[in-house]
Parts: structure tokens; C-alpha cells; sequence
């Protein structure tokens, strides 16, 4: 007979923030607990702080550095009368010295033990106990000589290319690719800078990269009595710098045998170390169904909702009742898998430029209804540029994975996400794309079909002519729209506007039949209005009516239309651009918000046009800024540690100088 060996708890502070947190909130208010929040100076004003029983403040100059306060989050579980701490997921959640900390404050943990932390949640250590037990791993090296030497030295033992991964967390920070031994010192330095500002730890490993694998995890849960299952697994291999875009579950190339096999390792794993609470095994799955070992994930997953949908059980449930001394309660048996389910992180970032991080305030904010949303955003919301990009996860359903790929496209074409630059549209390409269709997509899938992905849609004119209209009839002098026929008189009215590649001209005019006619490079539309609402356009072209949400700030128009979000400006009044927006007049610019974390160069070095000359911290990610020209550097308007905005100069290069 199992002797219950019960911690409860009445309280939960949850040491994360964002959707993270409301997903957390969520489930805790439904089964009984109250929940406190923790906030940088950031997030004072933040859905998660609003939202919670209790809110205390955590940190003030660097947001990010905050939530890894590990003193100052025990402190506000004390002083709010939490019992309890859900570390959430990222951040703080596999840092085995906060899961010590929070036991040595008579604080339950919702996770795992600190020895289990430091057994599987270290990508060295789970490595050995995997390869000792058996597993398959993938070669590489994780020793304790971190030196650049040793580091090169195993690297080219291995054979490139190698990866470089952070010893600590995940999401893909402190990760690089490394094609040749050239390249491998700036990747080292990268990827322990990174590291240490995402986890505070700058150890890394080394691995053989596998080419075009599938990458799939295994989700398991086990308890205090040494109960453990699996509830299969997820598909995660639509990628982009190492961070997920797209997540499935079940995977279309893992079959019931496989899952059996890959399920049972993983178990037996997670039993051999009493492993309490959820967790991950990430495996990487070749073209001949081979699977080797990655890491393990000692919390829950981003991506846990797939699972929920298939499963039916509540992830987050499952973490409190195992945390407060309950058995899991679940057998292998017991876990049935019912349909196919897809995420999409949106996330707030520029596809179209190298999927660069974007922050600001988000004007309007309208999530699909019918389907399931995880999100901590409303219109107005700033988003900082401190944390990660992903502001919303858009999960789906279906009895087939066709019906759930259908049922995700549309709800991305619902969403209204104005003012902030979003991947909103190329997620949607990537699922129309016959070969995700297919369920053909490995980790090579963005890399090799990104120009389709982010091909244009040749819809130009037409969005054009759209964008033009709908600035005519809101232009702030403009008379209110009036149904019917008018008596003006009709001449034409030229737009100059940039839908975000290049400038276009656009003639538009009413005609006395209360019509519109638009004209943009050469093409003609016409339109009938039926409807000018606050925020919706109600038209007709072609005989075919239709609509468009939209939002007018100054000269800036957002407008949602078949599932595209256009963001215009209007240059009718604008002074003509200059060079020095790329770079052309020597002065580099940031390219984002955020921290200036290495300065690659000093005054008097020559440099050749895109040369690396500093890299930018933003949204838990490097991003190297070149030189526009070559030249001599002239000034260096930056240090390293510095936070600075989107367009300030951070170098100045002196053209042709020698």
C-alpha cells in the first residue's frame, strides 16, 4: 500500500509572466488555489499583474533580469503568504538552484526535484545517464574544459558542421550552427553571451549536426511513488533559428510501434531517477527512423496544449496534483489519443527581414473566437523589447490533421494584430504549403522553402488600391462616406503610399454614381461601399462583397483583408527618403530595441560593407548589425551594456577613408 506523502498548499505564486502565467492562473483558480503574480517595472501595467489575487514588484532596470531574481521571488511568495511556486515555463524553471531554494523556504516546488534538475535539466549530464542507460545520442562533446582551444579542438573531432548548444534551458537561445572551423570562435563567443544573459549560465556543448532530422519530443509524467507515463508525442521540426514555429501532436512521421518504442525510453528514463512532475525527451528523428537523444526538458513545454487536445487531460492539473503529494493516478493504459492537433506561435517579428524581433504598442488586438487562444494581450498593450517574441499561441483541433490544418488557417486569418509588425502571415503560408501539407516538413523546412514562404502574393495592386481608398475616405478632412450619388465634382486624388516594399502610386476618385475607381500600376478597381464602420469596411468589386477590418494612426493605416495584414504608410506629404536608412551614409543604426552586448569594433578600423560591427540584444536574441560601406570607423556612439532604441546610431563609418 502506497503511503501518500502529501505537501498542499492553498496559494501559488507563479515566477513567470505573460500567457505563461494566465495559462497558470487558469487552471489553479479552477481547482481552488489563489495565485499571485511577480512583475518587472516593465509589466506594472500587464494583463498576468491585473489579472492575479496578489501582484509584487521583482525588478526595476533590466525587465529581463528580473524574473532570474531568485532572492526576490522567494522574498514575494513570503511576504503574499504563498505556499507554493509554479515556475511556469523559461526563465527560472529548470534552474535546480531556484528548486533549492524554494525547498529550503519550506516553499513547495511545482517541478521537479532539484537532483532531478541537475540530472536531466543539465544537457551534459542527461547526456551521460541517456548514453549510460543505453539511448541513443547524438556524438559530442560535454566536458568540463569550456577553454576556446579545447572547444575547437573537440569541435573538429566531431567534424563540421557541429552545433553549439547552452548547457542550460532551451528555446534556442545560446544555440549556433557552425559550418567550419573559421567561423566557430565568433559562434562560441555568440552563443555563451547569449546564454548567460538568457539562463546565467555561459556552458555549452557541442553536438554533430544531423542533417534535415525531424524533431520530436516525448511528453512523460511521473510522481513521488515512482508512477511515470507518457502521453506521446509532438512534432516540432518547423523552426526557425532553432526556436519553434510550428508544433503537432501526433507527429505524421512517428508510427504506433515508434511511439511505443521512443514512449517506453523515455519512461524508463524519467523512472530510473524517481522523476516527479512534467517533463520532455527531445529526440531528433532521421530519414531511415533512427532517433537519437537531445535533451530533456525538466518543466512543461510551450507546446503542451497539442497534447491536451489529443489527450483530453489538463497538463497544468496533472503539475498540482503530483506537487501537492497526489499519484498520478494514470496508467499507460489509460492514456487514449483522440484526433490531431496544430500550434502556431505568433510571435512579434519581421519575417521578410530575417525574422527580426519587433516591439511597440499593440493598437488593436482581436483574437478568433472558436478556437483556442493563449495570449496575455489586449489593444493598447505594449510589448517591450526585454523578453521573447511569442505573443500568442493559436492551437487547433480536428478529427483529421487535415481538419485542424483548416480550422488553424482560418483562425489566423481572423486575428487582428495592428501596430506591431507580426508573422501572422507567413505562419499561414507555411501551413498552405503543399509539402507541411503533406506532413513532409523536417527542421530543414523554413531554410529550404523560405522564398515561397515569403514570396510576394501578387495581390499588390489590388492591396494598393484598397490601402488608397480606405485613406481617402478617412482622411481627417475628408467629408463622413454617405451612401448614393454625389454632385461633387470628381478628379482624381494621387496617393503616394509603401505597403513595406517600396513606394506606389495610387490615383483613386469618387464618381457621381457614389462609386470608386482606384488606379495603381496601370490596373484599375473599382469599388461600391456599403458600409464605413469604426474599425470595418463593407464593400463590393467584381459584384463580389467583402470585407476589411481596419485602423487609422496618423500616417500609418493597418488593414486585415483575406487573411493579410497590411501595414501602410502614407508618403503623400512625406519628404523623400534618404540613403541613410540602409546604412548608405556610413551611420549604423539599431535595428530594434535593446542592449548592446558586444561592440565588434573600435575607432580607426577599416572596415568592408557588411562586416560585422556590434551585436544587439533583443527579445532573449543576437542580432549582428554591418556596415552599410566600407571604410574607416570614425565614431563609436555606444558601450556594451547599453540599451538603445530602434534608429539610433551605434557606429559611424567614414566612406573610402584609409
Amino acid at each position: 500500500m502506497t503511503t501518500i506523502k502529501a505537501t498542499p498548499f492553498f496559494k501559488i505564486l507563479i515566477a513567470n509572466r505573460g500567457e505563461i502565467a494566465l495559462r497558470i492562473m487558469r487552471t489553479a483558480r479552477r481547482l481552488g488555489y489563489g495565485v499571485v503574480a511577480v512583475y518587472s517595472d516593465a509589466d506594472r501595467d500587464a494583463l498576468h499583474v491585473r489579472e492575479a489575487d496578489q501582484a509584487v514588484r521583482i525588478g526595476e532596470a533590466l525587465p529581463a533580469q528580473s524574473y532570474l531574481r531568485i532572492e526576490a521571488i522567494i522574498a514575494a511568495a513570503k511576504a503574499s503568504g504563498a505556499t507554493a511556486v509554479h515556475p511556469g515555463y523559461g526563465f527560472l524553471a529548470e534552474n535546480e538552484d531556484f528548486a533549492q531554494a524554494c525547498r529550503d523556504a519550506g516553499l513547495v516546488f511545482i517541478g521537479p526535484s532539484p537532483e532531478a534538475i541537475r540530472a536531466m535539466g543539465n544537457k551534459a549530464g542527461a547526456k551521460d545517464i541517456m548514453q549510460k542507460a543505453g539511448v541513443p545520442c547524438v556524438p559530442g562533446y560535454q566536458g568540463a574544459d569550456q577553454s576556446d582551444a579545447v572547444m575547437l579542438a573537440e569541435a573538429k573531432k566531431i567534424g563540421f558542421p557541429v552545433m553549439i548548444k547552452a548547457v542550460a534551458g532551451g528555446g534556442g537561445r545560446g544555440m549556433r550552427l557552425v559550418a567550419d572551423a573559421a567561423a566557430f570562435p565568433d559562434a562560441l563567443r555568440s552563443a555563451r553571451s547569449e546564454a548567460q544573459g538568457a539562463f546565467g549560465d555561459p556552458t555549452v556543448i557541442l553536438e554533430r549536426a544531423i542533417v534535415n532530422p525531424r524533431h520530436i519530443e516525448i511528453q512523460v509524467f511521473g510522481d513521488r511513488y515512482r508512477n511515470a507515463v507518457h502521453l506521446g508525442e509532438r512534432d516540432c521540426s518547423v523552426q526557425r533559428r532553432h526556436q519553434k514555429l510550428i508544433e503537432e501532436a501526433p507527429s505524421p512521421a512517428v508510427s504506433p510501434k515508434l511511439r511505443s518504442r521512443m514512449g517506453a525510453v523515455a519512461v524508463a528514463a524519467v523512472k530510473s531517477i524517481g522523476y516527479e512532475g512534467a517533463g520532455t525527451l527531445e529526440f531528433l528523428l532521421d530519414g531511415s527512423g533512427e532517433f537519437y537523444f537531445m535533451e530533456m526538458n525538466t518543466r512543461l513545454q510551450v507546446e503542451h496544449p497539442v497534447t491536451e487536445a489529443i489527450t483530453g487531460l489538463d497538463l497544468v492539473e496533472l503539475q498540482l496534483r503530483v506537487a501537492s503529494g497526489e499519484p498520478l493516478g494514470l496508467v499507460q493504459e489509460d492514456i487514449k489519443f483522440s484526433g490531431h492537433a496544430i500550434e502556431v506561435r505568433l510571435c512579434s517579428e519581421d519575417a521578410g527581414h530575417d525574422f527580426m524581433p519587433q516591439s511597440g504598442k499593440m493598437a488593436l488586438w482581436q483574437m478568433p473566437e472558436g478556437i483556442r487562444v493563449e495570449h496575455a494581450l489586449q489593444s493598447g498593450s505594449e510589448i517591450p523589447p526585454f523578453y521573447d517574441s511569442m505573443i500568442a499561441k493559436i492551437i487547433s483541433h480536428g478529427a483529421t490533421r487535415d481538419e485542424a490544418r483548416g480550422k488553424l488557417i482560418v483562425g489566423l486569418e481572423q486575428t487582428v494584430a495592428f501596430g506591431v509588425t507580426t508573422n501572422q502571415g507567413f505562419l499561414i503560408a507555411c501551413l498552405r504549403h503543399p509539402g507541411f501539407a503533406r506532413g513532409e516538413a523536417t527542421t530543414a523546412f523554413i531554410g529550404e522553402h523560405r522564398a515561397e514562404l515569403l514570396a510576394a502574393s501578387g495581390r499588390e495592386d489590388a492591396d494598393a488600391a484598397l490601402a488608397a481608398l480606405l485613406l481617402y475616405i478617412t482622411a481627417p478632412f475628408a467629408p463622413p462616406w454617405r451612401a448614393g450619388r454625389t454632385l461633387a465634382a470628381s478628379f482624381p486624388l494621387t496617393t503616394r503610399i509603401d505597403l513595406g516594399h517600396g513606394v506606389r502610386e495610387v490615383d483613386i476618385v469618387r464618381e457621381r454614381d457614389g462609386g470608386y475607381v482606384a488606379t495603381a500600376g496601370g490596373n484599375q478597381q473599382r469599388f461600391e461601399i456599403d458600409e464605413v464602420g469604426a474599425e470595418t469596411l463593407r464593400f463590393r468589386i467584381g459584384g463580389i462583397m467583402e470585407s476589411a477590418k481596419f485602423l487609422r494612426a496618423d500616417d500609418r493605416l493597418f488593414i486585415l483583408h483575406r487573411g493579410v495584414t497590411l501595414a501602410v504608410r502614407d508618403l503623400t506629404l512625406a519628404a523623400p527618403v534618404s540613403a541613410a536608412a540602409s546604412g548608405g551614409d556610413g551611420r549604423v543604426r539599431a535595428a530594434m530595441n535593446g542592449r548592446v552586448v558586444a561592440v565588434l569594433v573600435k575607432p580607426g578600423d577599416q572596415v568592408t560593407a557588411g562586416q560585422p560591427v556590434m551585436t544587439l540584444e533583443a527579445m532573449k536574441m543576437e542580432h549582428v548589425h554591418t556596415a552599410g560601406i566600407a571604410g574607416k570607423v570614425a565614431a563609436i556612439d555606444v558601450a556594451e551594456g547599453e540599451q538603445v532604441t530602434t534608429g539610433k546610431i551605434v557606429v559611424e563609418i567614414e566612406a573610402g577613408a584609409s
